[in-house]
């Protein structure tokens, strides 16, 4: 299997305060790679690491074999789809231009990047001919993050960053984003880094979760590991399910 992120020892401090300490994680192709944690414990920080918005200040990245210090950073971040809550739309442009963007940056053919447009909107469940004028403002939540995750796809890039794109959503809405996303990760098969704090979502969609607590990773473990992790931390996420369920 193609690995397609390594983080070697990483770190990162911000003044006086050690915000991530010694993370060594790795993310293979067709992968899905949940950072799980409270708020505050790093879990979009080292998102944003990935694509070298932040830069560690110890230790060392690694995107398809070279380091992240190799990469020009505009062509590392158009290998890589993003997506944030929202969709992160630009709300001037309708759903075929954010999803054109990359395409056009790469200097694509116009009659490709239609064709790629109305492909990525039928793959992400949105029928071109009702969804590719419209704009933002016109569109529901779990239509925008669709048109987000079209957009994150557009140049097919190995890995998808997802910064807890569901959590805006009503519980109805989400359910049928996680539902659509695990049939979508069968399909394109991608290297998949999630951040997200519900341990519920965590389980369902990753093949791996890493528990980020105090900066360091606290357990890292399969879903069916997690539900019989015993660290304090771990525990804590898991009786939030016992929660539920006694509810």
């Amino acid at each position: 299997m193609t690995t397609s992120l390594e983080f070697h020892g990483v770190g990162l401090r911000i003044g006086d305060r050690a915000v991530l300490r010694d993370i060594d994680l790795r993310l293979d192709q067709r992968e899905t790679l949940v950072l799980l944690g409270r708020s505050g414990a790093g879990k979009t920080t080292l998102l944003r690491m990935a694509n070298r918005l932040l830069e560690p200040s110890s230790g060392t990245i690694f995107f398809e074999g070279r380091a992240l210090a190799q990469w020009d950073p505009i062509r590392l971040r158009r290998r890589m789809g993003y997506v944030i809550q929202d969709g992160g739309l630009f709300p001037h442009l309708s759903a075929a231009q954010n999803i054109a963007l990359v395409p056009e940056l790469e200097g694509w053919p116009v009659a490709k990047i239609e064709r790629r447009v109305d492909e990525l909107l039928l793959v992400v469940g949105l029928d071109p001919a009702r969804y590719r004028t419209r704009y933002p403002r016109q569109l529901s939540g779990g239509e925008k993050q669709r048109v987000g995750i079209a957009r994150a796809l557009a140049v097919d890039p190995p890995v998808l960053l997802l910064d807890e794109p569901f959590a805006a959503l009503d519980p109805i809405t989400r359910f049928d984003m996680q539902q659509h996303f695990l049939g979508l990760q069968r399909t394109i098969g991608k290297a998949v880094l999630f951040v997200t704090h519900d341990l519920r979502e965590a389980l369902l969609l990753g093949t791996h979760i890493a528990l980020l607590h105090d900066g360091r990773i606290d357990t890292l473990a399969t879903p069916a590991q997690f539900r019989g992790a015993g660290s304090v931390e771990a525990q804590a996420f898991l009786r939030t399910l016992d929660i539920e369920r006694a509810a």
